[in-house]
């Protein structure tokens, strides 16, 4: 039963399996169970995991838990840092120590799935909870990742906020899902677009899908494909083949192609914004 769900077992379930309050008590002084909220244990001999954790925050808010919010995020790989706190959204009155409870009437099924073998928000969802605690630039990074790793698309959003017209966070939702916020993954793309604000140039498109492709900064009206190349992702033979097919799905689509590295953008970065002037028309 422990090795189904990451080493997390409920009173209820040790019951139901045959197991009686006393040897459920004697497993407790052994330490083979080891509680982790009232009534919700986990098998002494399992290591403690992410997924372990919410879990049993998802179980000690009762049936029809949900985990949601930050937690969700983390679980899905939309956020990037440390595994925030526990947060559920549950019908139930409990109230765990250590987890963020908010409690709704009532959750919509299509709003149910579960990841990793925890119950869990949708990503959508997930998404739209949070538009109204994250930045929007924040917002921006999580969405793309919804993309990427899950091909979460806008339309699928969209579902979720026409049911919550007055949801926090909702119209930072549509800019970004409008492709109306620059999405920005890395401190190199962060001080490009810096640059290119400063010189009063176009913005281009970020991290937007291009022929089934990801590619860091597009200018679709003027033809030019820009990535720009730190030492920590492009030092591999793998990534230096990556980058040269990069490069010629560039110009096979008609495309100027530039790369330009942390020096050219931040040391040294007039000859980058002259040549950008120069394709850009301004």
């Amino acid at each position: 039963m422990a090795g189904n769900s990451h080493g997390v077992v409920t009173r209820g379930e040790l019951l139901e399996a045959g197991i009686t309050d006393t040897q459920i008590r004697s497993r407790l002084r052994a330490g083979s169970l080891l509680r982790v909220h009232p009534g919700v244990y986990r098998v002494g001999y399992r290591s403690t995991s992410v997924e372990a954790t919410y879990l049993a925050a998802v179980k000690a808010a009762g049936t029809e838990a949900l985990l949601a919010g930050r937690a969700a995020g983390y679980l899905f790989g939309l956020l990037r840092g440390g595994p925030p706190q526990p947060e559920v959204i549950s019908k139930g009155q409990r109230r765990p120590r250590g987890v963020i409870v908010r409690r709704r009437a009532a959750i919509v099924t299509a709003d149910v799935t579960e990841w990793r073998g925890v119950p869990v928000t949708t990503i959508p969802r997930t998404l739209v909870d949070l538009a109204g605690v994250l930045s929007e630039s924040e917002l921006a990074r999580a969405v793309h990742e919804a993309d990427a790793r899950h091909h979460t698309t806008p339309e699928h959003i969209d579902r979720v906020l026409m049911r919550r017209h007055n949801w926090p966070g909702r119209r930072k939702l549509r800019r970004v899902i409008g492709g109306d916020v620059p999405v920005t993954l890395s401190r190199l793309e962060s001080r490009f677009l810096e640059r290119i604000r400063a010189a009063r140039l176009p913005l281009p498109d970020t991290n937007s899908r291009v022929d089934g492709r990801y590619v860091d900064c597009r200018w679709l009206e003027h033809g030019l494909t820009v990535e720009l190349d730190s030492y920590r992702y492009h030092n591999t033979n793998y990534a230096w083949e990556q980058d040269r097919e990069r490069e010629r799905e560039a110009r096979a689509r008609g495309d100027e192609h530039r790369r330009y590295t942390w020096r050219d953008v931040d040391e040294k970065p007039e000859p980058m914004l002259a040549d950008l002037r120069r394709l850009l028309g301004s």
